[in-house]
């Protein structure tokens, strides 16, 4: 049986979907970004309650629907193009349609209307969160993040840095505010 998951965008997601799922008493065949494969041909309510109840916990959700699936899909998307940086020769759009079954416009549509912000409002988040990890590290200039993270100059990363946080990014390093996870943002 196939379980697709929301949320997971890392090797530690998979680790702690992979113990939950253990812990459950699963007979568990797979673990990867998204999904899991059990023995198990089905799940009765109760088994199914107890398995959204651990995937909770760990701020994870079990996808339920067409229209959800896409939405990770878009999320996953957004996370690799990040991570990517200047290696994706896409745009973020044309990143976003080439994983996905639909049109960009559609795609747009529909994260909207689950997640009630749109495509780029998510996008700009995640890439501060990547600064903020980047900043945390203490061994790059800002310089060296807005290049590494795709601002054309540290002024416009500072902008959009105190538009998403309400700080620039050395009142956030002074601060000591710990970074949100990536199912938080």
């Amino acid at each position: 049986m196939e379980i697709k998951i929301k949320n997971m965008v890392c090797r530690h997601c998979v680790a702690a979907v992979t113990g939950a799922l253990h812990d459950l008493g699963l007979d568990v065949k797979e673990v990867t970004l998204g999904r899991a494969v059990i023995g198990e041909d089905s799940l009765g309510t109760s088994a199914l309650d107890r398995l959204d109840d651990a995937l909770r916990d760990l701020g994870f959700e079990r996808i339920t629907g067409h229209d959800d699936e896409i939405v990770d899909i878009i999320k996953h998307t957004i996370n690799s193009h990040i991570a990517e940086g200047d290696s994706c020769r896409f745009n973020l759009s044309a990143c976003i349609e080439k994983n996905l079954p639909v049109s960009y416009d559609t795609a747009s549509r529909i994260f909207s209307q689950i997640e009630g912000r749109t495509i780029e409002k998510y996008y700009n988040a995640c890439k501060i969160e990547r600064v903020k990890e980047l900043l945390g590290y203490g061994n790059m200039t800002l310089g060296d993040i807005a290049f590494e993270t795709g601002y054309s100059s540290t002024a416009h990363l500072s902008r959009r840095f105190k538009e998403v946080t309400g700080m620039t990014p050395t009142e956030y390093l002074k601060s000591g505010i710990t970074r949100k996870g990536i199912n938080e943002i």
